[in-house]
């Protein structure tokens, strides 16, 4: 396992260097940029002004050369300074990284209750009223985004009955009911539609599994259907479920991205969508490395799941 995890470790690396470089040089060639932004204001603004502002900024070197230097500092934990606010990157991603947290864990749980919930019953319930019914929820939630369904969340209820999401965040540790009450329903509308795809590959797996020779073995020996379901299926069939969720890690930070927007979070998906209309360079690629590193420390996790589900599988 030790010797697993250093390999492991360490193929994160050339996995970190080329995404991060790959977007340092994208969110430069993005059209539009920072300094002609900076003095749109000022109509008397020179040519020498712009290559004053530019060298201050130190935007005036090579690519290569900015990126090296950044490289070189956020090794050292150092992601820059915001060229708008010439405040500390880190700090900025520490102070947005909790609600982003909550969020996504809320979302991702609501998502896995849902998910296998649904579709072990539809798996168990067969050509059923209810396996219909199921897989025809499976569909409606892969079909409608989940930001078109908050934005009706946000209109027609206060239309029709005065009432609309909480929009004044508050933090957990401050009031948490209150910030429960914000964070809660986009985290049930993201979750709803990552159920959807967790749910088929849910009642799929438990389908096959049902079909084993084990399990038929379970009932003819008397074993309870609660039992063969929960401590024989359900397990041996998850590890497709539990490689799907960690594929839903990027799907998270995505729809985070438009429904913080949405619903007035300020998460790092705000965060990275307001740098990013304003060309501040060392946001968007300081939220990116961060997004890189938790997702591919997600996929590391569900991977070490799959010994506990299997016991067949060993990390050599």
């Amino acid at each position: 396992m030790g010797a697993y995890l250093i390999r492991r470790l360490l193929a994160l690396v050339p996995t970190l260097f080329f995404a991060s470089l790959i977007v340092f040089l994208t969110i430069r060639m993005i059209p539009g940029d920072v300094i002609d932004l900076m003095l749109a204001q000022n109509d008397v603004a020179s040519s020498q002004d712009k290559d004053s502002l530019r060298a201050a900024l130190g935007l005036d070197e090579p690519l290569w050369r900015q990126y090296l230097t950044w490289a070189g500092a956020a090794l050292r934990g150092d992601l820059g300074r915001s060229l708008w606010e010439n405040a500390s990157v880190s700090t900025l991603i520490v102070q947005r990284l909790p609600v982003t947290f909550e969020f996504g864990a809320l979302a991702l749980l609501v998502s896995i209750s849902v998910g296998i919930a649904i579709g072990v019953f539809s798996a168990v319930r067969q050509d059923t009223v209810g396996d219909y019914a199921a897989r025809s929820f499976s569909l409606l939630m892969l079909s409608i985004p989940g930001f078109w369904l908050g934005t009706l969340v946000m209109v027609f209820p206060s239309v029709w009955w005065r009432w609309s999401p909480e929009l004044e965040f508050v933090g957990l540790f401050e009031d948490p009911l209150r910030n429960l009450g914000h964070v809660l329903v986009p985290a049930i509308l993201l979750g709803l539609s990552l159920s959807a795809v967790t749910m088929r590959m849910t009642r799929t797996m438990m389908l096959e599994v049902l079909r084993q020779d084990y399990v038929r073995t379970a009932r003819a020996k008397g074993l309870g259907e609660g039992a063969v379901i929960f401590r024989h299926a359900l397990k041996n069939s998850l590890i497709p479920v539990v490689t799907l969720i960690g594929l839903q890690a990027p799907l998270l930070i995505g729809g985070a991205v438009i429904l913080e927007q949405i619903f007035l979070l300020p998460g790092m998906g705000s965060l990275f969508l307001d740098a990013v209309f304003a060309r501040d360079y060392p946001i968007v690629t300081g939220v990116f490395l961060v997004v890189a590193v938790s997702v591919l420390v997600i996929n590391l996790l569900v991977d070490l799941a799959y010994g506990y589900l299997d016991p067949r599988v060993r990390y050599a």
